[in-house]
């Protein structure tokens, strides 16, 4: 394959295009459970502006963090993971930084030409956690960096977190089941953002950036990942009671894989074990938010179709 296709493939982490879309789209036909308005032509449009608009984030962080990642020590661990063909294309200088920043620019501008086509409200709904999404996506990029408490990580993954609710918002608007789905998935999103820094410890130093095996240990990351668990746990109790079964049976079947994956690297939190550790469950994390986003998406659409 030519080098310049897998530098491409390697920026937009195509190995999981498939699970942004997914994650966006369980949110749209929860809200349509509710609010009407399905139809297959929206899903498609819906999945087009998660895909999308998923894809400028990725592309934004390598473009933020491009001369940081030039000290990278160990690229055999996440980056393999996350990379099909293990390159950070930027800084290895296989995609040039103006040409990512373009693509950032481009998809932005796609992105929201799709989502002004979506109804009002909805459509700014959408448009301002878009918005809100990639200016935190730049604060964290930025405050890890120097931070000496974990602000970075807290307010950052909020994007991740708001994510399916901008898919609910496509359809819906704020109310009681879109905050469930943010408190559901913002502790998963904290727990899945410990164990990838886990991974990454070595390259975090070489980078010096401040992330949480950098400020509480690797056992104090264990503790952070295990934590945010619990409170997974007890927020999928409260958005559960708000779901079907068939949803219920997605969400059941994921927690499983996260008490799995948090038992186990709480298990070996030292410093020689912890990183392989949380290499190996690492796809706990995905499978579980498969699961969730697949569960809540058949089950929305066994209730509308």
């Amino acid at each position: 394959m030519d080098a310049t296709l897998r530098a491409w493939i390697d920026l937009l982490r195509l190995r999981f295009f498939f699970a942004w879309p997914l994650l966006f789209c369980s949110g749209y036909l929860l809200a349509t459970e509710t609010y009407g308005g399905f139809s297959w032509l929206i899903l498609g449009k819906v999945a087009l502006i998660g895909f999308l608009g998923f894809e400028a984030g990725l592309v934004l962080n390598d473009y933020m963090d491009r001369e940081f990642d030039k000290r990278d020590v160990d690229p055999t661990r996440l980056t393999k993971y996350w990379r099909s063909y293990g390159t950070r294309p930027i800084p290895a200088g296989l995609i040039s930084p103006l040409l990512a920043a373009g693509l950032v620019i481009g998809l932005v501008l796609i992105t929201a030409g799709l989502v002004m086509t979506l109804p009002y409200p909805n459509s700014v709904f959408v448009l301002l956690i878009m918005l809100f999404c990639y200016a935190i996506e730049i604060f964290y990029q930025e405050e890890k960096r120097q931070q000496k408490h974990p602000f970075a990580q807290l307010i950052g993954r909020l994007d991740f977190a708001l994510f399916p609710v901008a898919g609910y918002l496509c359809a819906g608007k704020p109310d009681m089941p879109a905050f469930f789905y943010f408190i559901f998935f913002y502790p998963f999103a904290l727990a899945h953002l410990g164990a990838n820094d886990l991974i990454d410890i070595e390259n975090d130093r070489a980078r010096d950036m401040k992330t949480i095996p950098i400020l509480f240990g690797l056992p104090g990351t264990a503790y952070w990942i295990a934590g945010f668990t619990a409170a997974h746990i007890v927020a999928a109790c409260f958005f559960m009671a708000k779901l079907g079964w068939i949803a219920r049976a997605g969400i059941v079947a994921g927690l499983v894989l996260m008490v799995y994956a948090s038992a186990v690297i709480l298990k070996h939190r030292d410093e020689d074990e912890a990183p392989d550790t949380a290499l190996r469950v690492l796809p706990c994390f995905h499978v579980a938010m498969i699961f969730y986003a697949a569960g809540i998406a058949l089950g929305a659409l066994a209730a509308i179709v």
